[in-house]
C-alpha cells in the first residue's frame, strides 16, 4: 500500500510527471533514439510546468480578486471546495486508502475502456481524476458500499466519465482546433455542453454567426487585437472598480504598505502575466505531446487521443475565454441571489472556476453560436454551475459535511447519480 500511495502522491497526481512519462512511453514505442526520447520527455515536462506556472500566477491574482469581490459586494454564503471535502473524507472518515485505490482504478478502467470501446480517449488531468475519485468514494461509502466493491464501482463510474466527457465534447473541440489530435480532459464538460446547447438555441447561425475572435475595431483601437492588451483593458478596470467597492480599510489588509488601488492595478497586470506564461507553456507542451502520443495510439490503444486540461485550448479562442469569464461571473452572481428564493443555499461565485470553466465554456458558446451565443450561453452557464452545487448542499449536510459543496459539474453530477439513483437502488436490495 505504501508503494501505491507513493506512486499516486508523487507521480499520478503530479500531472507534469505523468504527461512526461506518457510522452516518454510514446517515443519509446516509436523506437526513437535515446536523444529524441530524452529531449521530447523533458520538453513535455517543461511545457507543462510552464503552463502550471502561468496557472499559479492566475490563481494568485484571482484569489485576491475573490476576496475583494466578496467584501466589496457584502456576500455571505457557501464557497464550493472539493479540497475541503477530500480532507474531511480522509481525516474524519478514514477513506484515504479507498480514495487512493479508486483513483488508480479510474486510470486502469480508463485505459481498458479506451482499448475495447469506441471511446478512444486517455484522460490525462490527474488532479481532476483525484476529485472524481473523492466524490465517488464518499458517496459510494454513504450508499453502503465497502472495500473492493466501493473501489471498483467508483473506479468504473469515474472511468466512464473520463472517456464519455471527452467524447461528447470532441465535435466542438474539432471545430475549435481544426484537428482531431487532442481532446478536452476536464470534469466541467457537462457545463460546457450546456452552454453550447444554449448558444445553439439563442445564438447566431450560418452566415449570421460572428465569432468574438473576428471583432472589427476602429483603427485607433486596433492595439486591442493583441490578446494580452485586450485582456489588460478588461481586467484592470474590473479590479480597480471592485477594490473601490471593497474600500481602503479592507483592501489595505491585503496590500500591506502599498497603496491599495495601485496594488489592485498590479494584481490585474499579474493576471495578464499569468495568461502570457500559460499560453507559452501550452505552445511548448502541444509541440511535444501530440507527436509522442502517436506511439501509444499505434501500439497500446489504437487511435487514442490525449484528453488534456482546459487551458490547453485557450490559445485557440482567447477573446472567447475572457468573454466566458465575465458572462459566467454575471450568471453566478444572478444565481447567488435567485437560488435562495427557492430554498436553496446561497453559493458564492468562485473566481477560479469562473475563469477556467467559464473561459472554456465561452469557447464552446462562441464556436456554436457566435458572439451572441457566447454572451447568452455564458450567463446561463454561470447559473447552471451554481445550481448543481446548491442542490448538493442539502445532501452533504445529511452526510455530516456541514455547509459544504463542490465545484466541477461532472463530479457533482457523479455525486447526484449516487445520491438519487445508486443509493436508492441499493437500499431496495
Amino acid at each position: 500500500m505504501g508503494i501505491i500511495n507513493f506512486i499516486i502522491d508523487n507521480i499520478l497526481t503530479q500531472a507534469s510527471i505523468t504527461i512526461a512519462l506518457i510522452a516518454m512511453l510514446g517515443l519509446l514505442l516509436q523506437k526513437k533514439s535515446a536523444g529524441q526520447v530524452i529531449s521530447g520527455s523533458l520538453k513535455t515536462l517543461l511545457g507543462f510546468q510552464v503552463l502550471s506556472a502561468g496557472s499559479s500566477i492566475i490563481v494568485g491574482s484571482l484569489t485576491y480578486f475573490g476576496e475583494i469581490f466578496t467584501e466589496g459586494f457584502d456576500m455571505q454564503g457557501i464557497i464550493p471546495s472539493i479540497e475541503a471535502i477530500n480532507g474531511q473524507a480522509m481525516n474524519e472518515l478514514g477513506l484515504g486508502r479507498d480514495i487512493a485505490l479508486t483513483f488508480l482504478a479510474i486510470f486502469v478502467f480508463n485505459i481498458l475502456l479506451a482499448r475495447f470501446t469506441k471511446w478512444k480517449y486517455i484522460f490525462l488531468t490527474g488532479q481532476a481524476i483525484l476529485w472524481m475519485a473523492t466524490m465517488t468514494t464518499v458517496f459510494g461509502y454513504f450508499a453502503g458500499l465497502r472495500g473492493v466493491v466501493l473501489i471498483l464501482v467508483g473506479g468504473l463510474i469515474g472511468a466512464i466519465f473520463a472517456v464519455a466527457m471527452p467524447a461528447m465534447a470532441q465535435p466542438i473541440i474539432r471545430k475549435v482546433t481544426g484537428s482531431d489530435d487532442i481532446a478536452l480532459g476536464h470534469f466541467c464538460t457537462i457545463g460546457y455542453l450546456f452552454e453550447a446547447g444554449v448558444a445553439y438555441l439563442f445564438g447566431e447561425r450560418g452566415e449570421k454567426k460572428k465569432s468574438i475572435e473576428d471583432i472589427k475595431l476602429p483603427r485607433s483601437f486596433e492595439f486591442l487585437q493583441d490578446t494580452y492588451l485586450s485582456v489588460m483593458v478588461v481586467m484592470v478596470p474590473l479590479y480597480i472598480v471592485t477594490v473601490l467597492f471593497a474600500g481602503e480599510t479592507f483592501a489595505s489588509t491585503l496590500s500591506g504598505d502599498q497603496n491599495y488601488i495601485m496594488y489592485a492595478f498590479l494584481q490585474a497586470i499579474q493576471f495578464v502575466v499569468g495568461v502570457y506564461v500559460l499560453l507559452a507553456g501550452v505552445r511548448l507542451l502541444l509541440g511535444e505531446i501530440v507527436p509522442a502520443f502517436r506511439g501509444i495510439a499505434m501500439k497500446l490503444v489504437p487511435d487514442a487521443k490525449p484528453a488534456l486540461d482546459c487551458p490547453v485550448f485557450f490559445p485557440y479562442s482567447p477573446n472567447a475565454v475572457i468573454l466566458g469569464f465575465i458572462t459566467t461571473t454575471i450568471g453566478t452572481v444572478i444565481a447567488m441571489f435567485v437560488l435562495p428564493v427557492f430554498g436553496l443555499a446561497m453559493i458564492l461565485p468562485g473566481m477560479l472556476t469562473n475563469f477556467f470553466a467559464g473561459g472554456t465554456a465561452g469557447i464552446f458558446g462562441n464556436a456554436v453560436g457566435g458572439r451572441r451565443g457566447a454572451i447568452i450561453g455564458g450567463i446561463f452557464h454561470g447559473f447552471f454551475i451554481t445550481l448543481l452545487p446548491a442542490l448538493l448542499v442539502t445532501i452533504f449536510n445529511q452526510m455530516g459535511f456541514v455547509n459544504a459543496t463542490a465545484t466541477d459539474v461532472d463530479t457533482v453530477t457523479a455525486a447526484l447519480l449516487y445520491a438519487w439513483i445508486i443509493s436508492p437502488l441499493l437500499k431496495n436490495f
